[in-house]
């Protein structure tokens, strides 16, 4: 009989939350009740839920992409040290008593379980530099191990502490661009603190660190984040496409979750709508043009489900085709996929900077051409690359 897969840990946490997120949306709808913008105030200072909707998101995006890391690595060791190398009980190396008790503690009972943490960073083991000498002695001079599996190892690359290291690097660079993205094209609704365009954010500087007032920008995030990984990625001599491809399931999935903090904010809503699905706005959050009514489409909902879709289906062809997959391919179908679901969602979302020509309101939102563009860019690559692969392979 077939040996059961084990279901990943995340997956526990991800249906906690959208179980807990389900219960609140339906609470909602019964209600009309929306949570006050603040959770808690530690010491005078308040903790929002839109923020600990995006940490959430964050959080649970890089634990999976972590976890497949963590399986793409063992696949490549698998391949690349023998199953009886493997196997070997652990007593069998001429360990020091201290390192080997320290081992032990970190449930290391095999050849292979240390030959793994080695190849992917000795430091992962913690011993203390004599002891760690003294492993890296005793392990070359084990029968059948070969030194290449103790230095710079194909599975290296797929270090899973390689998600969590570059974490802050993409929260940094994408917060960057994600406000650059709003700055450079403000919402219409930034007229009630005086931003009409751009120019204005220069006449009122305080405005840029306003975020209250004003958002940011998805798109902006997305190319701060591609430089986060590029520039991660070569600090650290790691393939920028593949993990690209990787960062891009969990950037889904911390979308889907990010999304929520709108709806304690009362923002991204849709136009008006009796729909029994409809989200109630309070009046203070209501836009000027629409203050007369009350219910909305919950365009922050359209979205965050569209990205849980996109999240689903990135993982799925990760699983089951990443194999014949072209490095940066996941990458591109985020892309247009984003870009799809973005384009749709403007067609009821309220508020959008639209796309001015000879002076004139064209009534097509910027987002809307960046998501074209951003599409049509993401397609022409992989077919140009898909062209010459099969061109250098005479097929």
């Amino acid at each position: 009989m077939a040996a059961r897969r084990r279901i990943e840990p995340y997956w526990y946490a991800i249906g906690l939350v959208w179980l807990a997120l389900a219960a609140l949306f339906v609470t909602h709808l019964l209600t009309g009740f929306t949570p006050a913008r603040a959770a808690v105030s530690l010491f005078g200072f308040a903790i929002y839920w839109y923020a600990i909707c995006i940490l959430v998101g964050v959080g649970l995006g890089t634990w999976v992409v972590a976890r497949l890391a963590d399986r793409r690595a063992r696949a490549i060791f698998e391949t690349t040290v023998p199953a009886e190398v493997r196997a070997r009980p652990l007593a069998e190396v001429s360990l020091p008593e201290g390192a080997a008790a320290l081992l032990a503690r970190r449930k290391l009972a095999t050849l292979g379980d240390l030959l793994y943490e080695v190849g992917l960073d000795p430091r992962r083991l913690g011993l203390k530099l004599p002891d760690w000498a003294a492993v890296d002695a005793a392990l070359r001079a084990t029968p059948d191990v070969d030194p290449a599996w103790l230095s710079n190892t194909p599975w290296r690359v797929w270090n899973p502490d390689h998600a969590w290291g570059g974490l802050l690097w993409m929260l940094v660079l994408g917060l960057l661009g994600a406000r650059l993205y709003h700055v450079l094209t403000p919402s219409p609704s930034m007229a009630a603190v005086g931003i009409y365009s751009w120019r204005d954010y220069f006449r009122y500087p305080l405005q840029l660190l306003n975020f209250r007032s004003g958002g940011l920008g998805i798109y902006g995030a997305m190319v701060g984040g591609l430089l986060a990984v590029l520039l991660y990625t070569r600090r650290h001599r790691l393939p920028a496409l593949a993990w690209a491809d990787l960062a891009v399931i969990g950037a889904a999935l911390g979308q889907a979750v990010g999304r929520w903090g709108n709806f304690f904010n009362q923002e991204l809503y849709g136009r008006p709508t009796s729909l029994p699905w409809a989200i109630t706005i309070d009046p203070l959050h209501r836009l000027p043009d629409y203050a007369d009514f009350s219910t909305f489409h919950p365009a922050f909902l359209y979205e965050s489900l569209w990205s849980l879709l996109t999240f689903g289906v990135l993982l799925a062809l990760h699983h089951r085709r990443g194999q014949r997959l072209l490095p940066g391919e996941l990458l591109a179908l985020y892309l247009v996929a984003y870009a799809i679901g973005r384009s749709l969602l403007e067609l009821v979302r309220l508020d959008s900077r639209a796309v001015p020509f000879l002076g004139l309101e064209t009534g097509l939102a910027v987002a809307t051409v960046v998501s074209l563009l951003v599409a049509l860019a993401a397609v022409v690559a992989v077919v140009v690359r898909r062209a010459r692969r099969r061109r250098l392979s005479g097929g």
